[in-house]
């Protein structure tokens, strides 16, 4: 179109804010790996998108900057079309991450999600005896716990797929609280928390809070003073017993997006209106550490599926 964008506030920016946030939710239904493609559109040519958030977030650990490492290699975790390298990538590096934050639990089941995928991993000896011994400790347990996660065949077990829904407002006031509602259908009872990640703006480090779940719904609250112009964004997970993700919606590298206007009501652009996290991500992986694949539904309503 060859039409400007009228000043914030006039009949035609609304129409373009109304236009913008009609055509995020055509690409919601499209959905599949040529809408993923078109949202992350961030891979280098040849490279995965899985692989370049795996290379991020080995970047972030080597700056000691593990909690955002660690929201990066999740949002990796539950990308769709992971290869068995990637994941087991992926693994290690949340396994170093919980190591060094001494999160002892999050760590051993990062391990155990290492050993699920290849029951002959090793560390190399050239690696840190911090994290070598951790492994080998974990490995141990595995072991003589009879390698929970493995079928008899030596394939991964494979549970029901878990649900998640969950509706984004369209535009909030500035300062006002978010009350952010869902529902979760987790047949095999495998979700133990729910937790929330935002920020304030497009850049800088998601604040993570516990939210609740109970009997298959979702709760959690974006705090009044993060909810500032010209936008908010955030993400949903749903955490195992052992604090690892099983599924998002939304994610670290895709946060779904809520345009918070200005005193006077105004827009500073329509573009805004497009959100991020066009569909929820999902991958799959084995026993406490099952994950998803997903299906995008119409508007921002999400089902996850095998």
């Amino acid at each position: 179109m060859s039409d400007r964008p009228g000043r914030a506030g006039t009949p035609r920016s609304r129409l373009g804010a109304r236009l913008a946030l009609a055509a995020a939710c055509h690409l919601a239904v499209i959905g599949g790996p040529a809408g993923a493609a078109f949202a992350q559109g961030t891979a280098p040519p040849g490279k995965s998108p899985t692989t370049t958030l795996i290379q991020r977030g080995s970047a972030l650990f080597d700056d000691q900057a593990y909690e955002e490492s660690i929201q990066t290699l999740s949002a990796a975790l539950v990308r769709p079309g992971a290869t068995e390298v990637e994941k087991i990538e992926i693994y290690r590096l949340l396994a170093y991450n919980f190591i060094i934050l001494k999160r002892a639990d999050e760590a051993d089941a990062s391990v155990r999600g290492v050993l699920v995928l290849n029951e002959g991993f090793t560390l190399p000896p050239t690696e840190s005896p911090r994290f070598r011994d951790f492994f080998a400790a974990t490995r141990k347990k595995w072991l003589d716990e009879g390698k929970p996660g493995k079928s008899a065949s030596a394939a991964p077990v494979v549970e029901k797929p878990i649900k998640m829904a969950h509706t984004s407002p369209a535009e909030v006031p500035a300062g006002v609280a978010i009350k952010l509602t869902g529902t979760l259908e987790d047949p095999d009872a495998r979700v133990r928390a729910v937790q929330l990640s935002y920020r304030t703006g497009a850049k800088g480090k998601f604040v993570t809070v516990p939210g609740s779940y109970t009997l298959g719904e979702l709760r959690a609250t974006l705090p009044a003073a993060a909810v500032k112009p010209p936008l908010v964004e955030y993400y949903l997970s749903a955490l195992d017993k052992s604090g690892l993700p099983l599924l998002s919606r939304g994610d670290a590298a895709m946060p779904l997006r809520i345009v918070v206007a200005r005193e006077n009501g105004a827009l500073t652009s329509p573009f805004l209106w497009v959100p991020v996290g066009l569909a929820v991500i999902g991958g799959a992986a084995a026993g406490v550490f099952f994950l998803t694949k997903s299906r995008a539904q119409s508007m921002v309503t999400i089902g996850v599926h095998e």
